[in-house]
């Protein structure tokens, strides 16, 4: 019997009872493997420790009212990281060993999908590296997917609550070229300085600016940005963005709502023309924004007066955690059923 308390799950590790690995060799991708270890063999000279041959996605699922459980468009999760592995040149994952692997480690760790009701989800993380020694810069010649889960609550631990957060001017994620659209880990570790310097300062998190003129909105932490103006739903067009699988699914939803969707470069000082903000992503789903402050420029961004998220942030959160969870018709036809 696991005693986990359901309701106030942090968003971060606990230990499940497998994960799934397939090793790429020899020009071709092996079995899926089952494994009870948390740990993996790696060369010292592996390509993913020293060139940063290593790409990750966030996914979820989620138990139903009906005891069904639902995976949240792993086809985005799959395309995104063929894209993340092309990037960083490494071999693709094919869809059909995407999906047989998420599929596996859920069923396989079906007593952590956390229970309807409570709030909580199964977070899978499908993970490639490059586990070929490399001493000379180049790309391996072997590779490990592997997926291992996690039940997780909100990833701000708000929740669904508004958060203030800093714009980071002196610090960049990613250059305008470089890899910034890919899910790698070098972005991460690239913005871990900004979120310290953020939550030092009492932030939820850092917003990055445009590396090359400082001048637009380019990420909201670890997650993309969207703004409310009117019946308008505005996120930022920038090479150097994580395209967001939730953001691509909010910009649906409000089309769907009658709003219309802009995306397009946001300069910082459209902030004060905004009705509402916010960050959204598989970890946070939406993160209302109720301050944004610059240090440099000494300029404050306040939304949220009655300090409650807004009314159209409100309703495409509780609409797609509903489309999630089963509670409303997939019209969308976002969801896998595990069977």
């Amino acid at each position: 019997m696991l005693n986990l308390d359901w309701s106030h799950l942090p968003f971060g590790y606990v230990k499940t009872d497998y994960n799934v690995r397939c090793y790429y060799r020899d020009g071709k991708w092996g079995e899926l493997e089952i494994s009870s270890s948390e740990f993996i063999n790696l060369h010292m000279a592996a390509s993913s420790l020293h060139y940063g041959q290593e790409a990750f996605e966030g996914m979820k699922a989620f138990m139903g009212k009906d005891g069904k459980i639902r995976v949240f468009r792993w086809e985005e999760n799959a395309r995104r990281m063929e894209s993340s592995a092309n990037g960083v040149m490494m071999a693709v994952v094919p869809n059909e060993l995407f999906k047989k692997a998420i599929l596996t480690a859920i069923k396989m760790n079906e007593r952590f999908v956390p229970p309807y009701g409570t709030g909580a989800s199964l977070y899978l993380r499908p993970l490639l590296i490059g586990s070929g020694a490399r001493v000379g810069v180049k790309p391996a010649d072997e590779y490990l997917f592997m997926v291992f889960v996690t039940p997780v609550g909100p990833y701000f631990k708000e929740g669904f609550k508004p958060v203030s957060m800093m714009i980071a001017r002196d610090h960049d994620r990613a250059a305008p070229k470089g890899t910034g659209r890919y899910k790698v880990g070098g972005n991460y570790a690239a913005s871990l300085s900004a979120g310290e310097e953020a939550h030092h300062d009492g932030f939820a998190a850092a917003i990055f600016l445009d590396a090359r003129e400082k001048k637009y909105i380019d990420e909201a932490g670890p997650a993309n940005f969207f703004g409310i103006k009117g019946n308008t739903y505005i996120t930022p067009k920038s090479d150097s963005i994580l395209p967001s699988i939730t953001n691509k699914s909010l910009m649906d939803l409000a089309r769907d709502m009658g709003m219309e969707v802009e995306v397009r470069p946001v300069p910082v000082e459209e902030l004060k023309e905004f009705d509402e903000v916010g960050a959204c992503g598989t970890a946070a789903v939406i993160s209302p924004i109720c301050r944004i402050v610059d240090h440099v420029t000494g300029e404050e961004y306040k939304y949220c007066s009655n300090g409650e998220a807004g009314p159209v942030s409100t309703k495409l959160y509780k609409r797609l955690q509903a489309i999630q969870y089963g509670d409303e018709p997939d019209v969308f036809n976002w969801n896998t059923i595990v069977e």
